[in-house]
């Protein structure tokens, strides 16, 4: 069997009572979660907040109790403002820092490179655009060694040309004109 064809061990009926059990499982475990939770804010406002004996009180000794948690009502919303207005500063702070990066990636930002259809002739010739230059090159020499075969030689009788050509000293000059 292939691994994408693998036989579950389980019948769809046993499955289903394992997911049951499972969820039993979980929801207990949920509960009994929960209650722990309420144990333990039950014990640390035990710990910071002694309970309060109002009976026995006189009206005077009421009203300086209820002065004195207004005073630490105060207190603790003034740093309570004092937190949300450093939050709000460090959060403007935080959006100018990041609109500074974008600027500063976005002026550093290359263009993209567009890919670009060439046909196999312009490929070719790219390929090859040393040689053709080369071949132009030639070509233009071609014409200037053409201009200087162009030149033609003054006409002379050809007898004078022939006595001065003959014996050793015509050897020699045609030695000396074919280097």
């Amino acid at each position: 069997m292939s691994e994408g064809q693998k036989q579950t061990k389980y019948t769809a009926t046993r499955r289903l009572l394992l997911k049951s059990k499972l969820l039993k499982a979980a929801t207990s475990m949920l509960a009994a979660e929960i209650e722990q939770n309420k144990r333990e804010r039950e014990d640390a406002l035990n710990e910071r907040v002694p309970p309060l004996n109002l009976s026995g009180l006189s009206a005077k000794e009421l009203q300086e109790l209820c002065k004195e948690l207004h005073r630490k009502i105060d207190i603790v919303d003034e740093a309570c403002y004092d937190l949300e207005m450093k939050v709000a500063k460090n959060e403007k702070e935080i959006q100018s820092l990041t609109q500074k990066i974008w600027e500063m990636k976005g002026t550093k930002q290359r263009t993209k490179l567009k890919k670009v259809k060439k046909s196999h002739d312009a490929k070719l010739d790219a390929l090859t655009e040393f040689k053709m230059s080369a071949k132009s090159d030639f070509k233009a020499n071609l014409k200037t060694v053409k201009k200087e075969d162009e030149k033609k030689e003054e006409v002379t009788d050809w007898r004078k040309n022939v006595e001065a050509m003959s014996g050793m000293e015509g050897r020699k000059k045609l030695f000396d004109a074919g280097q």
